[in-house]
């Protein structure tokens, strides 16, 4: 347990630091605006709750064998959910990515920072 909240502090801190990017927001607001269409897509179109909804568009863009127990029953929603894919599975990625990068740069600062210090 102890591990974990460490590493969640850790990952906290280095999505604090991220957030001075531009690059940051602008890959976090696309991200934001997909979720958002697609949340409001399955909820019109399938008629899902909007927290079924936004657990669907979520997971569905994540990179994981996750079954969610959902999926698009009409055929315009199944033409929907690839293009939804092939767009958000990019934006996606590359927030993980960016998030990623910004826990290694800040793993190194604090590496070098104790490294300073024991000399």
């Amino acid at each position: 347990m102890v591990s974990f909240l460490l590493t969640s502090l850790r990952l906290f801190k280095a999505i604090l630091h991220m957030m001075r990017r531009k690059l940051f927001w602008s890959v976090l607001t696309t991200l934001g605006f997909i979720l958002l269409s697609g949340t409001l897509f399955y909820h019109q179109v399938e008629n899902w709750r909007f927290l079924d909804s936004f657990y669907f568009a979520f997971t569905t863009l994540m990179p994981t064998g996750l079954n969610t127990g959902l999926s698009p029953s009409t055929g315009f929603s199944k033409v929907f959910t690839m293009i939804y894919l092939v767009v958000g599975t990019g934006a996606m990625l590359s927030m993980l990515l960016l998030i990623g990068s910004a826990v290694l740069t800040f793993e190194k600062k604090e590496m070098k920072q104790e490294s300073k210090k024991s000399d």
